[in-house]
């Protein structure tokens, strides 16, 4: 299985429109980060988890060429916007795109993007089918399953993901103990921390080491990084061993046994 970090920022990326501080004038290629994101290559499939105003660019820097699967974890714009660049999918690939959500992001799907859904469909629009799921085990394809994990931001329930023996949460502030059980055993963590600060939505770094802490992954990897937090240099020097700051672009390659 092979993970790649297409974005690692926060709702507003890195550089921020209009900002001029030390890290959006930033020189480092790792302090430039698009929406955060993920694309998981494993078994033959290829999934992306949330599609925010990034997709396009993310696709083409990678040389995206095949999507199997989306997966949500939630419904804010950050995390949705890019939806209807999909369509080169589906002529490349002649078949709908299956996502995978909760109730609560299919309504607001079906609500924000309402010509895909229409009973007549505007010509050329994206096609998908969503597959709704609730925080149990859920299989994507016949080999491959994987399990939802529920956090709150702030009130709004978000789905992290772990397949395997690895996980992906963002958007985390409250992770009950039954949904941490989930995660305990992980090898390979990605976890949000937004900033130093305490947040009312989000983990800080403080909130994160201890959720680090409590899973004891081999490796963890912090993003939805904002540009508050530091620099990547700045940040790394604030870590302990084990626990390091994505970037966009970062490969992750993990065996799924």
């Amino acid at each position: 299985m092979k993970i790649t970090v297409l974005g690692s920022g926060t709702s507003q990326g890195v550089p921020i429109i209009g900002c001029s501080c030390k890290v959006c004038s930033s020189n480092d290629e790792r302090d430039k980060r698009l929406r955060s994101s993920i694309l998981i290559e494993i078994d033959g499939k290829t999934i992306v988890i949330d599609t925010g105003p990034d997709f396009r660019s993310q696709m083409l820097t990678h040389k995206v060429m095949q999507l199997d699967a989306i997966f949500f974890t939630h419904e804010h714009k950050d995390h949705t916007a890019g939806l209807d660049d999909i369509r080169p999918f589906n002529y490349m690939q002649r078949a709908e795109i299956p996502i995978f959500c909760s109730a609560q992001v299919e309504e607001a799907l079906r609500r924000e993007y309402q010509y895909i859904f229409a009973e007549t469909k505007y010509p050329g629009a994206p096609e998908v089918t969503i597959h709704t799921i609730d925080n149990n085990i859920f299989q994507p394809f016949p080999n491959i399953s994987a399990t939802p994990i529920q956090v709150m931001h702030s009130k709004m329930p978000v789905f992290g993901f772990r397949i395997n023996n690895f996980t992906y949460i963002t958007d985390a502030k409250k992770i009950s103990a039954v949904e941490i059980e989930k995660v305990k055993g992980t090898e390979i963590l990605i976890i949000n921390a937004l900033r130093l600060e305490s947040h009312h939505s989000h983990f800080s770094l403080d909130d994160a080491l201890a959720f680090i802490s409590e899973i004891q992954p081999k490796k963890a990897y912090l993003t939805h990084i904002s540009h508050v937090f530091g620099a990547h240099k700045e940040i790394e020097k604030m870590l302990p061993d084990g626990v390091f700051a994505a970037y966009d672009g970062l490969q992750i390659n993990l065996s799924t046994e």
